[in-house]
């Protein structure tokens, strides 16, 4: 745990909610705060009721990712009252989390009495989502506690009583509010108006609530999957199963692949879901849990579904060569090579489910194993649904488009630009949806603002006084004055540039003959360090030249100086206004009127960079990971060419 981040001493009662929670997990509690004498006072468990049957109507049959929404009754010593709390672990799909906040912003507007905290592994993450206009007294140091919902509102509890605005050096002010504060804060108000209530920072923080309810809907995907009769039966009776089963498939390693392969004889594995009889049905995923099962490449240990997937292998590509008749969708062989693979690879994570199922904490998983054992003690797989029930399930046949998938990026361009000009006259089809198209141009403006912020300095966004640990400060400015003493000519001599020496790094790292002499580099390094660097001759400066071109002809002949993805645009983009920082002068030095009327667009830049530096990835961690994740947005690997894993 950081530092920064522990109580500090004579905070007792803090009760550390935010740092307790793992990765990926949103916790959230509901409290009735009133007075108790009130007869309309609602209850807990009516509280509870209530939050299950908004549930019920916002997203009946929701998959979860891991854990769904759930509430108990429990009392926190030192509290003072009961309330309602849950956790729920939402793995690789945010939007569980935000379906999460949605549900409870709309029950608190059921209930005049009820107040609701909200808090995931990041911490107030409602606050992270504002950041860019949160007030700077407002700090990760002393907002735990302090955001609520209630009434549908987003409100903050100031750091003092009075509500007006704290003094920065004020360490009463900025120390951590317990959750016992924080509810007897909101007890002791004559109004939630007493409260901050800024709606602009509300507006941040639930910008992503917008797309609701609609998303619900939107983040189902229906795909036709060819599996065992078995794996039908059991994804037709809990529809829920999907989930833990294509997350075993995700989160496979070795050992748990192990229990599939006989070592002693492959052929002679006994298949809990053996693939001798094979139904096509059409299977309810989330994008998130459809896109974990497409991206990945997977050659099945079973060697029956070896011998399948190759059979159907064969019979696409004797289609690809034109050697059959046109077929239709349902008996498109390249179709059912991908269904094939799609519930090879389901079914194996339903293989992997079940060896564990009666120790998961799960009780979807639990009810998979329950119902496993019924058709043994039933009779086994002779009470299997039969082809004319199964296609009498409703929905039996249907299957979306998984375009969504794909990226072009002359599409993708173009939904950048949609609002500002460029890709208004797309009329159908393009990259992506809507909220697709708002949450790429939200994250762009906010690298925008980021680098456009004039107070920034050179090591980036200035730190808030708030942000440094009140026990350090003396030390820093004891360092900070001992800078100030030695910052004469040591400065100079941190920035000198010996240009022999990168010249002979350069022809080093290109695989090139030293041209200088040792002695000379010594003499030369010698001088770097007293801070009198000889001027270089031409001699040096034509070696310079020759290596700089070089290395420009190699960039050039990978591509990786082509970011434009209009070769013929000029690089120019005219100043917005007075002082800004986006304008930036042609190759020639001179206006772009005269030239092309086309310029490069800086977002399609920025997200196409942003996608290619997380496909270099190569499903490994990175920068780019790292920073999506940061934004609440997590990509599945890129698939290769079918062409490139049919030669593999």
């Amino acid at each position: 745990m950081d530092a920064a981040a522990e109580p500090r001493p004579g905070d007792e009662d803090f009760d550390g909610f935010r740092m307790r929670l793992p990765e990926d997990c949103v916790e959230y509690m509901l409290f009735v705060i009133g007075d108790k004498t009130d007869s309309g006072l609602p209850s807990l468990e009516a509280v509870r009721k209530a939050a299950d049957q908004k549930l019920d109507e916002l997203a009946k049959d929701y998959i979860w990712q891991r854990e769904p929404f759930k509430l108990e009754t429990k009392v926190q010593k030192g509290l003072g009252l009961p309330y309602l709390h849950g956790t729920t672990h939402y793995g690789d799909n945010v939007e569980d989390e935000w379906l999460i906040v949605y549900l409870l912003r709309e029950l608190s507007k059921s209930f005049p009495n009820l107040w609701v905290r909200v808090s995931d592994s990041d911490g107030e993450f409602l606050l992270i989502e504002a950041a860019k206009v949160t007030p700077n007294w407002l700090s990760p140091e002393n907002d735990a506690n302090r955001v609520w919902i209630h009434d549908g509102k987003l409100l903050i509890i100031p750091l003092s009583r009075s509500g007006s605005t704290p003094d920065k050096k004020d360490n009463n002010n900025s120390k951590p509010l317990s959750l016992a504060e924080a509810t007897e804060t909101i007890r002791s108000c004559p109004s939630p108006t007493t409260l901050i209530h800024s709606p602009q920072i509300e507006a941040e923080a639930f910008y992503r609530l917008d797309k609701y309810p609609s998303q619900i809907r939107a983040a189902s995907h229906h795909a036709l999957v060819t599996i065992p009769r078995k794996v039908a039966y059991l994804l037709h009776a809990r529809p829920q199963s999907v989930a833990p089963a294509t997350e075993a498939f995700y989160l496979r390693d070795a050992r748990s692949l192990k229990p599939l392969l006989s070592p002693s004889s492959p052929e002679k594995t006994t298949l809990v879901f053996s693939p001798a009889d094979l139904v096509t049905v059409s299977v309810r995923f989330t994008k998130v849990l459809y896109a974990q099962l497409r991206s990945q490449r997977f050659a099945p240990p079973p060697p029956v579904w070896r011998a399948l997937l190759h059979s159907a292998e064969v019979e696409a590509a004797t289609t690809t060569s034109g050697h059959t008749t046109t077929t239709t969708s349902s008996t498109d062989p390249e179709k059912k090579l991908a269904r094939l693979e799609l519930g090879m690879k389901l079914t194996t994570g339903f293989e992997i489910l079940v060896q564990t199922a009666h120790e998961s904490p799960s009780r979807v998983v639990r009810e998979v194993a329950l119902l496993l054992e019924d058709l043994v003690e039933d009779g086994g797989d002779r009470t299997l649904p039969g082809d004319e029930e199964i296609r009498g399930w409703e929905g039996v046949e249907r299957e979306d488009d998984d375009s969504w998938m794909d990226i072009d990026f002359a599409d993708f361009e173009k939904e950048l630009g949609g609002g500002k000009g460029k890709g208004k006259e797309k009329t159908g089809g393009g990259f992506g949806d809507a909220a697709a198209q708002a949450d790429l141009q939200k994250i762009v403006s906010r690298f925008e603002a980021f680098l456009n912020d004039d107070t920034a300095g050179i090591d980036g966004a200035e730190i808030d006084e708030m942000d440094r640990d009140d026990e350090s400060d003396e030390d820093d400015s004891e360092e900070e004055e001992e800078e100030e003493e030695g910052s004469g000519e040591d400065e100079d001599k941190e920035v000198s540039f010996d240009e022999e020496q990168f010249a002979r790094m350069m022809r080093e790292m290109m695989g090139l003959p030293d041209e200088g002499g040792n002695e000379q580099d010594k003499g030369k390094k010698t001088k770097a360090v007293e801070g009198e660097v000889d001027e270089p001759d031409e001699s040096e400066h034509e070696a310079i030249r020759k290596i700089m071109e070089q290395m420009e002809s190699e960039l050039k002949g990978h591509g990786a100086l082509e970011l434009d993805p209009n070769p013929k645009a000029v690089a120019s983009i005219k100043e917005k206004g007075e002082g800004s920082s986006k304008a930036r002068p042609t190759e020639s030095g001179e206006d772009d009127d005269e030239g092309s009327d086309e310029a490069v667009d800086i977002d399609y830049n920025l997200a196409k960079n942003l996608l290619e530096s997380f496909k270099s990835q190569a499903g490994m961690a990175g920068p780019a990971g790292n920073l999506l994740g940061l934004m609440g947005m997590t990509l599945p690997r890129d698939e290769e060419d079918s062409d490139d894993d049919q030669k593999k």
